[in-house]
């Protein structure tokens, strides 16, 4: 399939947060807190005691078409930066990312930048669903995790 030239692969949304870029990333790495602050609505639920700890690391989410999803994450640094590749269960992730970076300003506001990157999504059955994650989608994401980590 072939994109028009104006559909961005790289959608990115960012917002300062008021609240220790710890808290905050606690929220990210830790999937059970995950559909709470979903702005796509498309989490239901992950087992607990899944919290990522390092690249390589792979945490189960189930969807809310009841799908199960295997998120291997392969960027991390903690309490700064952390990325995921879903897939299927068993198959190999068919090329779509999600990455947060926090950037902390001082010692209770930080810099929260929130991407969704598909540049290497080849499944043809996932680009409208791509095409569908826009920059108030991400938005949405992060001002759910502000208003939780501004809670705290």
């Amino acid at each position: 399939m072939t994109n028009p030239p104006d559909t961005a692969r790289v959608v990115s949304a960012a917002r300062d947060i008021a609240a220790p870029a710890e808290t905050i990333f606690e929220l990210i790495a830790d999937p059970a807190q995950q559909p709470r602050w979903d702005g796509n609505d498309n989490l239901a639920e992950a087992p607990s005691g899944q919290r990522v700890h390092a690249t390589g690391d792979v945490f189960t989410m189930t969807t809310t078409s009841g799908n199960t999803r295997d998120n291997h994450v392969v960027e991390f640094t903690e309490n700064r930066r952390i990325a995921w590749r879903p897939a299927e269960p068993g198959r190999t992730p068919p090329g779509h990312l999600w990455r947060w970076e926090l950037d902390p300003l001082d010692a209770t506001h930080t810099r929260v930048t929130h991407t969704y990157d598909w540049t290497a999504l080849t499944d043809e059955r996932r680009i409208p669903r791509a095409q569908a994650t826009t920059a108030d989608r991400l938005h949405a994401s992060i001002d759910r995790l502000a208003t939780l980590a501004e809670g705290h």
